[in-house]
Formats: C-alpha cells, structure tokens, sequence
C-alpha cells in the first residue's frame, strides 16, 4: 500500500492539470480553433481528451513509481516532471487561451526538452519510469509539429 499511495497522488495531479488545461481550451475549442487552417495530419477531436487522459495516466505512475527511488537524480527528475506539467497547462494557456500558436509553438519546444531529459534520466534511475513516458515523448512531438503547422499556416 505504501507504494500504491503516490502512485495515485501522482495519477490525481495530473488529471487535475489536463482538467486545468481543459477549461482553458473550451472556449477557444467551440469559437477558435475550428477557424485554423489545421494540418491534414490532425486527429480527429474526439482523439485528443483519449490520448491525453492515457498520457496523463502513464504520467502519474511514471513519476509514483519515481517517488520511492533512493537516487541522487530523484530531487532533480521529480523537478523536472513538475516543471513539465507546468508547461503543460502554460501551453494550453498560451496556444488556447491566447489564441497564440507561436507562443505555444516555444512553449512546445521547451517542453520536448524537459520532457526528454526527464525521460533520459528515468532510464538512468528506473527504466520503467522511462518507457512509461515513451508515448508522451511521441505524442509531444507530433503534436510540437501539429502546433508548428497552425502557426506556420495560419
């Protein structure tokens, strides 16, 4: 149970944040967005709460599991993995609710970075830890190139 518990903590926050980040795209979503000129490459809408809500799961037990690690590098991952779910929402925030691409183009950018580095340094700690956020990493690409097109295009 002792190591359940941070699991879940981990797993709450960060459907908190893709939550946070929810309402800060509703408006923008329903009036904005449907206005872009998107990339023929873009999912369908129904795709992205689906893969979020499994991206933010993976999350939350990649950095639970990160919690109980005796390691040198445990401070500095957990740091990392905080400051990732914080330009998570900045992004929501900079691309949704100030309807700015490009900021939330450099966001993006910033966030592959944090989010490799964390990914690197779980593979060093803990292995599983890492591949949990293997399709974050993916998704988190695809979706620097989706931001790049609207802002590119539009």
């Amino acid at each position: 149970m002792k190591r359940v518990v941070p699991i879940i903590v981990f797993v709450a926050i960060c459907l908190l944040v893709g939550y946070m980040s929810r309402l800060l795209q509703a408006f923008s979503l329903e009036y904005w967005y449907p206005t872009l000129t998107i990339s023929p490459l873009s999912p369908p809408g129904v795709a992205f709460p689906i893969v979020w809500g499994i991206l933010y799961l993976l999350m939350g037990v990649s950095a639970g599991l990160m919690w109980g690690v005796r390691s040198i590098y445990s401070n500095l991952l957990l740091t990392l993995f905080t400051l990732q779910l914080l330009l998570n929402v900045l992004w929501s925030f900079c691309f949704f609710y100030m309807q700015s691409p490009l900021m939330g183009l450099v966001i993006l950018l910033a966030l592959d970075m944090i989010v490799i580095m964390y990914v690197a340094g779980c593979f060093m700690v803990r292995r599983l830890c890492g591949w949990l956020l293997v399709p974050y990493v993916i998704w988190l690409l695809f979706a620097t190139y989706l931001n790049g097109f609207v802002a590119v295009y539009n």
